[in-house]
């Protein structure tokens, strides 16, 4: 790091490297966390003496506390100190990550991944703000695509991992696995991490109102999305209770906000038009990314018949294509304008969502690999530049903010994307099972032939004519559900790809970076 760079800030010249592999172990470990349990659901359930339903709060409860304090990260660090709160998450996360493995119920699991996902919630803005201050400008880029890996690949390779211990081991080490990569998190902290000097002692009045609304609105909005699908959405009315409280929580929590003089989220750094551009063009990338995440094992599993780990390995190409992807965005942001990478990024996953969008049940495994080579390239062209450009307006002092609200968002995103797809699935199957159904009549002659084939077919393996009839309607039914689900997937990838597409003209509104120091936020 430059001399004057440690003069303006206050921290020990360090290699920034040691300083971007101590933010990555710690941020690639929380973010790993919010996908790698899915797979181990029914192993907890089997184990707890517990439904797969109920063994989704484990899910749930970790996202709630994980929203909730995150968009507080930049008001916490700036009254406890940056290094103390990296510190005390850290420790609070693999603590409970330990506790979790250890669970005899599953309401002592659930009240671990609270805390679990609360001490989680400020490691990635954390994370950011201090590889910010770590590189020199001309090495953001690099430095950018280096720490970015960890949140593209991490939520791509939970699944596997997940499945991988899960079926050699156990579900605990799912949890146990982080203990030493958060004990060497803590070393690596302590060891290369410190704090501007413009962060230290800036004690403030707590907002108490701030706060409580804030619990009151995301946890709300948090728990609607992840059980919105479950419960049918507003023919519930634990649902319906929800959506009226998460819209008084968050509409009482940004008026109250705007007005005190000391606000745990700070929402002046919407009035630079890059920022707020930005981070609604990364709320509509984790929608679509985090939605395509969920759909593509579900389709392999569901239909294909892939098993969970297989379905993992088919998925891992958009992984690895984003980890060659990241170095080289990185060198390329320093020589070409961070929006033309960026409007070539949203083109590509727009293309790789239309791919996937025109499979069919007789898919390959090597079909899904060059379409998910495409979107972890593109991802690749999204992420860096658009974490580059939303930046570029905010002052180093209001960089902590702007990193939590930037992080909210594409957690809201990922989360409202989750829901949306997952419901947009459901509907569509049911539409397309009525259309197919309709052409499937006792009157027609293909029909009438399928019948006796499955019939003759039932017979030859012992079955009677009565039972051979009823199992040849049945197997016709089965074909009909299979189609419908199919073309229900292919829908909701296109729906993907028409956002992805919707979302372009917005580039032109961001302004192009100055590349002054500071000008690059990681995402």
């Amino acid at each position: 790091m430059p001399p004057e760079s440690k003069q303006t800030t206050g921290v020990p010249n360090i290699n920034p490297w040691l300083v971007a592999i101590a933010v990555m172990s710690s941020t690639f470990m929380e973010v790993l966390d919010t996908t790698v349990v899915n797979v181990s659901l029914p192993h907890i359930a089997g184990s707890l003496s517990a439904t797969t339903d109920e063994a989704t709060w484990t899910l749930t409860s970790y996202l709630v506390a994980n929203a909730i304090i995150l968009p507080m990260t930049g008001w916490l660090a700036s009254n406890f100190g940056r290094k103390r709160l990296l510190i005390a998450s850290v420790v609070g996360f693999t603590t409970a990550s330990f506790f979790c493995g250890l669970a005899p119920s599953l309401g002592f699991l659930i009240a671990f991944r609270i805390v679990q996902g609360a001490c989680g919630g400020g490691l990635q803005p954390l994370s950011q703000a201090i590889l910010l201050e770590a590189f020199p400008p001309e090495k953001r880029g690099q430095a950018m695509a280096f720490w970015a890996l960890g949140i593209v690949v991490a939520p791509m390779l939970g699944p596997v991992a997940g499945g991988w211990l899960t079926d050699n081991y156990s579900w605990r080490w799912v949890f146990y696995i982080n203990v030493p990569i958060g004990v060497i998190s803590i070393i690596l902290t302590q060891m290369y991490i410190f704090d501007p000097s413009y962060l230290r002692k800036k004690a403030s009045q707590i907002d108490y109102w701030g706060i409580s609304l804030l619990v009151l609105g995301i946890g709300c909005l948090q728990v609607l999305l992840d059980k919105g699908q479950e419960d049918d959405w507003f023919s519930s009315q634990f649902i319906l209770t929800l959506a009226v409280l998460a819209a008084v929580g968050i509409i009482g929590l940004v008026i109250r906000e705007l007005k005190t003089d000391h606000p745990i989220i700070d929402l002046g750094v919407f009035k630079y038009r890059s920022f707020a551009v930005g981070t609604f063009l990364m709320t509509i990338v984790g929608f679509v990314l985090y939605g395509s995440t969920v759909l593509l094992p579900l389709l392999m599993q569901l239909l294909l018949g892939y098993t969970a780990t297989y379905a993992g390995i088919t998925n891992l190409p958009r992984g690895m294509a984003s980890f060659l992807a990241m170095p080289i965005v990185g060198i390329l942001t320093a020589k070409v304008d961070s929006r033309k990478l960026l409007g070539t990024g949203i083109l590509s996953v727009a293309v790789a969502m239309y791919i996937l969008s025109q499979f069919s049940l007789n898919v390959g495994f090597w079909n899904f690999w060059w379409a998910l080579i495409l979107q972890g390239a593109a991802l690749g062209l999204v992420f860096v530049p658009l974490t580059t450009v939303t930046n570029d307006p905010i002052p180093k002092e209001r960089m902590g903010n702007a990193t939590s609200l930037f992080n909210l968002m594409r957690n809201i995103g990922a989360s409202v994307g989750i829901s949306t797809v997952e419901t947009y699935q459901v509907r569509a199957q049911q539409r397309h099972t009525h259309d197919l159904g309709a052409h499937v009549t006792a009157a027609s002659p293909t029909v009438q032939n399928l019948i006796a084939s499955f019939k003759s077919y039932f017979m030859s393996q012992g079955a009677d004519a009565v039972t051979a009839t009823h199992r040849a309607y049945g197997a016709i039914w089965g074909m009909v559900q299979r189609q419908a689900a199919m073309m229900a997937y292919n829908d909701t990838f296109m729906l993907l790809a028409i956002m992805f597409v919707a979302v372009f003209p917005f580039i032109f509104l961001l302004s192009k970076p100055k590349g002054k120091p500071g000008s690059a936020m990681v995402h």
